[in-house]
């Protein structure tokens, strides 16, 4: 049987050196407990200072102020099924509350970024939300359209001239990514008999560099000598990552245990392992990553496949979109409280998925 490790945490990037906390301060209230005082937490990554997202935070968002409003929005890509997911709950929501809503891809290109911010400058949106290939790139263009009386918002990083940015510190999603994977490492494998994990990564994009870089930390802190990281292969997508691990398991075929950066590392892989496998899973093999798409919970609820934990953030894709678009209220009338909003995280499992799924595109 497929051993559930059942632990929502609410990993937040609070202050005094925590790697992850757990309040009930959950970034949505359907997927989190929602405890505690209504007034959001002080937080802060390295320098960087805001507040603590929670379901009461949100709960202060009037989602009526996006009546009338136009929205741009850019992002990196929309062939993710991720982020597919995520905007069309996304372009619902905002659309549903009475407001304009146009969401373009630049396919991590800094420079069609840069134009697709003018190009909403132009068109006059009072909101510009950019989830960037380049924070730094696009820190001009956000400033010049600011000087045009439009708010703006990144999706991501912790921006200069922004009135709000939706911060997630992929290094702690990362570390709670390892963390998952070497607890169960440490369930299964011994000293004498090391996992060996493939790495499915994507070092080019600095934030999944960050993430990589947390998964090993996270490891070491639950798994320190019970395993050996045997390969480290890019995939991005679903295909990329199958083609990466058939290649790795030719080389190494005792290979069970996967960490990823995104879904497409657990789309793939498990399809992978359910090749190699013949779909009968061992105890002892797992595939541990970020994100969450319907693809994936269905996998997390399939024996078949070997997916075990995926390190989600505010829960399904419409947690995620009325999150987002609250944060869009909040600045629109001028309510945010810090410029920087950080976001939880949380373990999901087969036994978390059908709540998940049912707010899923």
């Amino acid at each position: 049987m497929k051993k559930k490790l059942l632990a929502i945490l609410c990993v937040a990037t609070v202050a005094l050196g925590l790697l992850a906390g757990c309040g009930g301060s959950g970034a949505s209230g359907s997927s989190s407990s929602g405890g505690g005082s209504s007034e959001p937490a002080a937080a802060s990554t390295g320098e960087t200072e805001g507040v603590q997202a929670s379901p009461e935070f949100y709960a202060k968002a009037d989602l009526s102020t996006l009546k009338g409003k136009k929205i741009g929005v850019t992002i990196q890509s929309l062939q993710n099924s991720y982020w597919a997911g995520v905007m069309t709950a996304l372009q619902k929501v905002v659309e549903q509350n009475g407001a304009e809503i146009t969401i373009v891809a630049c396919d991590d290109s800094s420079a069609t970024q840069i134009g697709q911010i003018e190009n909403f400058v132009s068109s006059k949106c009072d909101l510009i939300m950019v989830h960037p290939s380049d924070a730094a790139a696009v820190e001009d263009a956000c400033a010049q359209a600011r000087s045009a009386g439009i708010k703006v918002m990144c999706w991501d990083d912790p921006m200069t001239n922004t009135d709000g940015n939706w911060v997630l510190n992929n290094t702690d999603l990362g570390i709670e990514i390892g963390k998952a994977a070497g607890e169960f490492i440490a369930q299964h494998y011994t000293a004498d008999n090391k996992a060996q994990i493939a790495m499915i990564n994507y070092p080019q994009t600095t934030i999944l560099l960050e993430r990589e870089e947390g998964i090993v930390q996270g490891l070491e802190a639950t798994a320190s000598g019970l395993y050996e990281i045997v390969s480290s292969q890019a995939g991005l997508d679903a295909n990329q990552a199958q083609t990466a691990m058939e290649t790795i398991l030719q080389r190494y075929p005792d290979c069970k245990i996967v960490t990823g950066i995104g879904a497409g590392a657990m789309i793939g892989t498990d399809e992978a392992f359910q090749i190699s496998t013949g779909g009968n899973i061992p105890e002892d093999m797992g595939v541990f990553t970020a994100d969450v798409t319907k693809q994936q919970l269905e996998h997390l609820m399939d024996e078949t496949y070997p997916a075990r934990i995926a390190v989600g953030f505010e829960g399904s894709d419409v947690d995620t979109a009325t999150a987002c678009a609250s944060m869009y209220a909040l600045i629109l009338g001028d309510k945010l409280e810090a410029q920087n909003v950080f976001r939880g995280l949380m373990r999901i499992s087969g036994e978390d998925a059908p709540t998940i799924m049912e707010g899923m595109q």
